[in-house]
C-alpha cells in the first residue's frame, strides 16, 4: 500500500485561509435542512398537511444527500471552487424562495414544494463540496480540526437560522411563506463575502503519480484519475481508518432523533422540550464543535473521535440511570449534545486528514454519504429498541453499539498497523 512520489502542483498553492470563515461558509449548507424541517413543516401541519405528507416531502429531499458523491467529480474537474460556492449558493436562495412560495394558500402544492427543495439540497451538495475542497487545499494539516470544528458549528449554526429566523419572521413578523424563504436565501448569498479572505486555484487530480491542476485531461481521463486516487484512498492505512470511523456506529448521536417522544417520562413540558432540542442544543453542539476541533489539533484525530464516543455512550448511560426530573431531562440532553458536537468535529478533522487534496470533493463526499449510514441506521435500532425494552433499553442500546463500534475500529487499527509494518519490512529487505 505504498504511495507514489507525488510532483509539485504546477501552480501555487493557495495561502492560508483562517478556520474561522468555514463557519460562515458552511452556513448556507445547514439553512436548507432547517428551513425545511422546522419552518416550513410547521407551516404545512398548520394547514392541515399530514404528518406523513411533509414526511415524504422531507425524505425525498435527502435523497441527495446519499447520492451527492455520484456528482462530485464536477467540482473536482470543472470551474474553480469560487465559482462553485456563489452559482450553488444563489441556486440555493432561489430553490429557498421557490419552496415557501409554493406552500403559500390554503392548498400547498407539495409536488412544487419537493422540487424546490430538492434543488436547494441538489446545489446545497455542491456548496458543500466546494467548501470541503477548499479546507482540504487551503487549511494547513495543524488546523484541520479547527477547520472541521468551525464548519460543523456553521453547518448547526446555518440549521438553527433556516428553522428559528425563517419561523420567527413569519409567526412573529408576519412575512409570507415566500418572504421568509427569500430572506433566508438573501442572508446565504451575504455569505459569499467570506471568499474574499479565502484564496482559491483549480482543484488537483493526481495524474500517474504527479499532481496537476484539473482542466488539462479528457472528461474520461478526469473521471478515470479520480477513480483510481479514491481507490488508493480505501486501500491505504489512513482510508481503511477514515472508512471505519464513517461506517461505525461510534458517536451516530442517533438517540438525540428520539428526545421528543420520551420526554414525558421526564416530566418535560412542550417548552421545554422545544428549547432544549432546538435552538438550545443547537448552540451547544456548535459549542462541542469547536472545542473538539481545537482537541483533535492537539491529538491524534481518531483517538479523539473514538474518546468522543466512549464519552457518548456514557452520556447516554447517564440519562438511563438519572432520576426522572425535567433539569435531569435538560442536563443530559445538553451533555448529549455537546458530546455529539465532538464526535462532529473530529469526523470532518479525519476525513480532511485522510483526503489529501487531489480530487477532494470526490472523496470527502464518499466518505461523507458512508457516514449517513450509521446516523440512519442507529435511529431505526433505537427505536426498535425502545419499543421493545423501553427508553432505558433504548438509551443502554444506544451506548453498547457506540463502545461497540470502538472494539472493532481497535482491532482494525491494529490489523492495519500490522499489515502497514509487514509490508515496510518487506521493502527494506
Amino acid at each position: 500500500m505504498g504511495s507514489a512520489t507525488l510532483s509539485p502542483a504546477p501552480a501555487a498553492h493557495p495561502r492560508a485561509t483562517h478556520p474561522i470563515l468555514f463557519l460562515v461558509l458552511f452556513m448556507p449548507f445547514g439553512a436548507v435542512p432547517g428551513f425545511l424541517t422546522v419552518a416550513l413543516a410547521y407551516e404545512l401541519s398548520k394547514k392541515g398537511i399530514s404528518t406523513g405528507d411533509i414526511a415524504i416531502v422531507v425524505g425525498i429531499s435527502y435523497i441527495c444527500l446519499l447520492l451527492k458523491w455520484l456528482w462530485a467529480p464536477l467540482v473536482d474537474t470543472l470551474l474553480t471552487r469560487k465559482v462553485w460556492y456563489v452559482g450553488s449558493t444563489l441556486v440555493c436562495g432561489l430553490g429557498l424562495w421557490l419552496a415557501g412560495r409554493a406552500a403559500m394558500g390554503e392548498h400547498p402544492s407539495l409536488p412544487l414544494i419537493s422540487v424546490a427543495l430538492t434543488v436547494s439540497n441538489f446545489t446545497a451538495t455542491l456548496l458543500a463540496m466546494a467548501v470541503e475542497s477548499l479546507m482540504a487545499a487551503t487549511v494547513p494539516d495543524s488546523q484541520r480540526g479547527r477547520a472541521g470544528g468551525w464548519s460543523q458549528a456553521g453547518n448547526l449554526g446555518g440549521q438553527g437560522l433556516g428553522g428559528g429566523l425563517s419561523l420567527w419572521l413569519i409567526q412573529g413578523e408576519g412575512l409570507s411563506d415566500a418572504a421568509s424563504g427569500g430572506t433566508l436565501g438573501l442572508l446565504c448569498a451575504l455569505c459569499c463575502l467570506a471568499l474574499f479572505w479565502v484564496d482559491d486555484s483549480r482543484p488537483l487530480l493526481k495524474v500517474d503519480g504527479h499532481v496537476e491542476a484539473a482542466g488539462h485531461l479528457g472528461v474520461a481521463a478526469n473521471l478515470r484519475s479520480i477513480g483510481t486516487d479514491l481507490w488508493e484512498l480505501l486501500r491505504s492505512r489512513i482510508g481503511i481508518l477514515a472508512l471505519m470511523i464513517c461506517l461505525l456506529p461510534i458517536g451516530s448521536g442517533a438517540a438525540q432523533n428520539l428526545w421528543s417522544p420520551i420526554a414525558a417520562e421526564w416530566h418535560a413540558s412542550a417548552g421545554v422540550v422545544a428549547f432544549v432540542t432546538g435552538a438550545m442544543s443547537g448552540l451547544i453542539s456548535a459549542a462541542g464543535c469547536l472545542a473538539g476541533g481545537w482537541l483533535c489539533d492537539h491529538m491524534d484525530r481518531k483517538t479523539a473521535y473514538c474518546v468522543f464516543g466512549f464519552l457518548l455512550a456514557l452520556a447516554a448511560i447517564g440519562m438511563a440511570l438519572c432520576p426522572r426530573t425535567s433539569n435531569q431531562y435538560i442536563f443530559w440532553t445538553s451533555t448529549y449534545a455537546f458530546v455529539v458536537g465532538l464526535c462532529y468535529a473530529a469526523y470532518c478533522a479525519v476525513v480532511l486528514e485522510a483526503i489529501g487534496d487531489t480530487a477532494a470533493a470526490t472523496k470527502f463526499s464518499f466518505l461523507s454519504a458512508v457516514s449517513n449510514f450509521p446516523i440512519m441506521a442507529m435511529t431505526f435500532v433505537d427505536g426498535a429498541a425502545n419499543t421493545r425494552w423501553g427508553t432505558n433499553g433504548m438509551l443502554w442500546t444506544d451506548a453498547w453499539y457506540g463502545v461497540a463500534g470502538i472494539v472493532v475500529f481497535a482491532l482494525v487499527a491494529a490489523w492495519t498497523r500490522r499489515r502497514s509494518e509487514a509490508a515496510a519490512l518487506a521493502s527494506a529487505s
